[in-house]
């Protein structure tokens, strides 16, 4: 798919990382340091108000570091990108260091050259470490990718976080979800408009400290679930 939209063009372009984080003080600075020397200069992590030491790992390692109150994985995500001034390219990676941030350019670099607005990181199981991703995670993801292929002829797999936009289209899709519908939200809108959408395989480990907020909390994981689901069919 695609519209009539510019191609940027890599040379000069600034590119954000954006990190959504609560309580993820031993993987912050880890994650903070490996985006910002695979892509991005500008690391923004935005804390949805964590008890531990999260805030101050985060801005120790070079971090913009923005404090959003209210919770949703959503609103926290906006309030990155708000913050981002500047960017031409916004990167979405977790705080847990599961996504791989050496594999930030396969996102972002097609982006930079314009061959496409959105670029997904789909989590290839036999590329990733055994235990990364839930039994119920992978199907419910996979149930979102196809619902979003069918409505739209679009080939998707999976509907992962780890992913790569054109700010100017960011602005475009009038993100409205606060949930964790979000990431499915932003590839709806994207489709619905036109937008040119990629994927491409990516490798996923383990998170590599603490406890997961959603996949290890069948309470949370549902309700995560419910909430991509209720926005691909809507």
């Amino acid at each position: 798919m695609s519209v009539n939209q510019p191609a940027l063009r890599s040379e000069g372009a600034a590119v954000t990382a954006i990190v959504p984080v609560i309580d993820e003080e031993a993987t912050i600075a880890m994650v903070v340091s490996d985006v910002a020397r695979a892509v991005a200069a500008d690391v923004i992590v935005v804390d949805g108000g964590s008890a531990d030491g999260t805030v101050a790992a985060a801005r120790s390692a070079g971090a913009r570091v923005i404090e959003e109150p209210a919770r949703g994985y959503g609103r926290a995500c906006l309030a990155g990108a708000a913050a981002a001034d500047g960017a031409d390219v916004l990167l979405f990676i977790d705080g847990d260091g599961a996504d791989v941030a050496d594999q930030a350019p396969l996102l972002v670099d097609p982006v930079l050259e314009g061959r496409f607005d959105l670029m997904l990181g789909a989590r290839a199981r036999r590329r990733s470490e055994p235990g990364a991703l839930a039994l119920h995670q992978a199907v419910g993801n996979r149930v979102v990718a196809r619902v979003l292929s069918a409505r739209f002829g679009i080939r998707l797999t999976d509907v992962g976080p780890f992913r790569a936009i054109r700010s100017d289209v960011l602005a475009a899709l009038a993100m409205r979800e606060m949930t964790y519908g979000w990431p499915t939200e932003m590839i709806r809108n994207a489709a619905r408009l036109g937008y040119r959408i990629n994927e491409v395989p990516v490798a996923y480990r383990c998170r590599q400290a603490g406890a997961s907020k959603v996949s290890g909390n069948p309470i949370a994981s549902t309700r995560a679930g419910w909430h991509m689901l209720r926005v691909a069919i809507g």
